[in-house]
């Protein structure tokens, strides 16, 4: 597989990172920026306009296209409230959709077809295959929409903007906090979402590279893939707690992925695996309660749907925008998922 959209972004030390990751508290929020000074190689935020932008007539209202990688999980509910809290506090109008799982390539492309149809002043968009909507992100660029970016975000050069968890030093917190749990030695499983999108590529080289770099003693499996799949991912762990009836952990990826993961868990009978996930969900908030479930990574969907729709409107005013607006995530497990701060970013 040739991971094609890794480059995104900035580059990453991982080794800084590891060192950070263990400065910071895990009850505060967790940003790259939190630690710029430790990550070699990280550049400056730049800022853009869109290119040959004219300005939207006062008055009129900005209709905002958002096609997001799936509508099927909470996640996905929770980033179209921000973007509709947004929209209604900008006067803005917006539509939300999303296939109806995280493997349908063809249907988001279709989705996308259909948006631009409907002449949008803005895009927002999390693609699930950056290469595929490669052509139709050319149309937009031609047509001067500006096109917003989020969550994956789109491994292209034509969003102005990505607003997004920065995922690699996420992941690479799932990674640690997975690793302290199981002593540093033992062997890790991880079922991630997909290996095409952005988010998919770097949740599973964070955690890969962390692992390899500060617990030399763990075997870290093949990755397997679910499609975030809640019921697939469930299949994928049951084989691997059949194949590796001494698995220390397993790592999903996302909602469906770890859902799946907590649910192949469960019908295997295995309490001893220790289990890490991404997102929140009632599934993983119950395992997480329950103690089967050692912990996640919360994002911030609500603020990432906010920053896409706030960055859109200002692209259509000819303001620049921020190269990319980190939205920060957390680490929680049962200790701290009640507190002010985290609470509210949990969904069921």
């Amino acid at each position: 597989m040739t991971a094609r959209d890794t480059a995104r972004r900035h580059s990453w030390a991982v080794a800084a990172v590891g060192v950070a990751l263990i400065a910071m508290s895990t009850s505060g929020c967790m940003r790259a920026s939190d630690y710029k000074d430790d990550l070699s190689g990280t550049a400056a935020a730049s800022h853009g306009v869109q290119a040959g932008c004219t300005p939207i007539k006062d008055g009129k209202k900005p209709y905002i296209a958002i096609i997001s990688k799936g509508f099927q999980q909470q996640y996905w509910q929770a980033v179209y409230k921000g973007a509709k809290k947004q929209a209604a506090k900008e006067g803005a109008r917006i539509t939300f959709n999303g296939p109806a799982t995280e493997s349908d390539v063809q249907d988001q492309i279709n989705m996308l077809k259909t948006a631009l149809t409907k002449k949008p002043d803005a895009l927002g968009f999390a693609a699930l295959d950056s290469k595929a909507s490669a052509p139709i992100m050319k149309q937009l660029q031609q047509k001067k929409t500006p096109v917003i970016a989020f969550d994956s975000g789109v491994d292209s050069p034509v969003p102005l903007t990505t607003a997004a968890t920065d995922n690699k030093v996420a992941a690479a917190a799932a990674a640690k906090n997975m690793a302290e749990r199981i002593h540093y030695k033992g062997t890790v499983a991880l079922v991630v979402h997909d290996q095409t999108s952005v988010s998919g590529i770097e949740r599973r080289d964070g955690f890969v590279e962390w692992m390899k770099k500060h617990a030399p003693k763990v075997k870290l499996l093949t990755p397997q893939y679910g499609g975030g799949d809640v019921s697939k991912s469930a299949n994928i762990a049951k084989a691997l707690l059949a194949a590796h009836p001494h698995l220390a952990g397993i790592y999903g990826s996302n909602e469906g992925s770890a859902a799946g993961v907590v649910q192949g868990a469960k019908e295997s009978g295995n309490k001893n695996v220790v289990i890490v996930g991404f997102d929140s969900g009632g599934a993983q908030l119950d395992a997480i309660r329950s103690g089967l479930e050692a912990g996640a990574i919360t994002q911030n969907p609500i603020a990432i749907g906010e920053k896409t729709v706030s960055a859109a409107i200002k692209a259509l005013h000819c303001k620049p925008v921020p190269k990319q607006i980190d939205t920060g995530f957390y680490w929680y497990d049962k200790t701290n998922m009640d507190s002010a701060k985290i609470k509210p970013l949990l969904y069921r």
